[in-house]
């Protein structure tokens, strides 16, 4: 068996990283990965920690947690999922993971079966790729439109899905792209899936981080025109990802996936899957229950200001643009036009050598699925992201044919 040679988020950062010239005297700005923790404006909250101190102290929590997790946090996790639907969950509907990358890989090996297909979007989240390719599960992929908000092209959905195909992925709030759907979009890939007879995997991990005209809406809200397999974690609504507490629910109120077989089936594939540690598990009720509007709303708040100024910074750097302001999530897709550079390839040219002039990383497109585009992360502290747009500008602007052409004129 050849081991997979998909492109990982972390691998390409890790190796922009090392290109960095260590004669640069400016600081290292990365904007390439979503990981919030990195700026001290982005801080969990004591109702979060405090919870976790106590149960570590008790020593209550050091032993195993059954396989599938812990009764008190699958209930908790239902309840707090449940506030947003039409219908009641229950706990054994949900399965607690090592954050939402395990629950991606739970959703894709469950669903694993000969010549079998999943419908994934492009710019989507490379994890998905590669969880596939170990589970010998085709990837076939549809482009999100830009020009309509990174919508679903649901026309491609219709020409990809066949009877082998199982599922369709749907990132809401988008990663890469930074869009949220509206019920109306979200109800027609629903009715999309149902009319293919195939399940939706709805990957939620930025839940809840809306703050433009649409509000977030869960996929479970259509659960009783298809069944919905619902992916999220505490790790970006919390701002804790290193804690790597994840869940993956049944959202399947008519009980079409969650007949014997395949509850069966899933409950065994837990027992080989390694969850979160057993005292974070015990913490997730109060912190579930004791976490303050507030705090979510100052998280809001700082991410609405830093998109702000990643889509304004943008309209001043002519070869990349940004064809919708972000209204979610943590990251936008920006599009690289290399014929306006004198020496720029692409989009991997493009970030590795900024990574080495300015010691700025930036997330190359084709790591997402979208060539000559870059993925910006703009959960970073306001300060730190203008100084890093600012050094984009300036190195556009050393490599830009205008540049050139001023020069010639002097």
């Amino acid at each position: 068996m050849q081991t997979p040679t998909n492109v990982t988020i972390k691998g390409i950062l890790g190796i922009l990283m090392s290109s960095i010239d260590e004669k640069n005297k400016k600081s290292v700005i990365s904007l390439g990965m979503g990981d919030p923790t990195a700026y001290s404006c982005f801080t969990t909250t004591d109702s979060v920690q405090d919870p976790v101190v106590q149960t570590l102290k008790s020593h209550k929590f050091n032993g195993y947690s059954p396989t599938v997790g812990l009764p008190q946090t699958r209930k908790a996790i239902s309840e707090y999922l449940s506030k947003d639907l039409p219908y009641k969950l229950s706990q054994d509907d949900v399965y607690i993971t090592a954050g939402c990358t395990q629950a991606i890989e739970v959703a894709i090996s469950i669903l694993a079966k000969p010549n079998a297909n999943i419908l994934v979007p492009k710019p989507g989240f490379p994890i998905y790729e590669l969880c596939a390719a170990f589970r010998n599960v085709e990837i076939r992929h549809f482009n999100l439109i830009p020009e309509k908000g990174w919508e679903v092209n649901l026309d491609e959905v219709n020409a990809l899905a066949d009877q082998n195909t199982v599922a369709i992925v749907v990132i809401n709030p988008g990663n890469p792209c930074g869009n949220v759907y509206s019920y109306q979009h979200l109800k027609k890939i629903a009715e999309t899936a149902k009319k293919h007879k195939i399940l939706v995997i709805a990957d939620e991990v930025y839940g809840h981080l809306a703050f433009g005209e649409n509000p977030f809406v869960p996929m479970g809200i259509f659960g009783s025109i298809v069944p919905v397999l619902t992916l999220g974690s505490l790790s970006k609504r919390w701002i804790v990802p290193g804690w790597r507490l994840g869940w993956f629910v049944t959202t399947d109120p008519n009980g079409i996936f969650k007949n014997t077989k395949n509850i069966e089936r899933l409950k065994k594939y837990f027992d080989i899957c390694g969850g979160p540690a057993t005292f974070i598990q015990a913490a997730v009720p109060r912190i579930l229950e004791d976490t303050k509007e507030v705090f979510f709303t100052r998280t809001l708040s700082i991410l609405k200001q830093t998109s702000d100024i990643c889509f304004k910074k943008f309209k001043e750097i002519p070869c990349l643009t940004c064809p919708q302001k972000p209204n979610g999530a943590m990251a936008v897709m920006v599009k690289l036009n290399v014929s306006l550079l004198k020496d720029i390839s692409d989009d991997i040219d493009f970030c590795f050598k900024l990574a080495k002039e300015e010691s700025v990383i930036l997330l190359p497109g084709l790591t997402v699925g979208l060539k000559n585009w870059v993925r910006v992360t703009f959960a970073a502290d306001p300060s730190s992201l203008e100084e890093a747009l600012d050094r984009v500008k300036s190195f556009c602007q050393r490599h830009s044919y205008q540049q050139k052409f001023q020069i010639d004129l002097i």
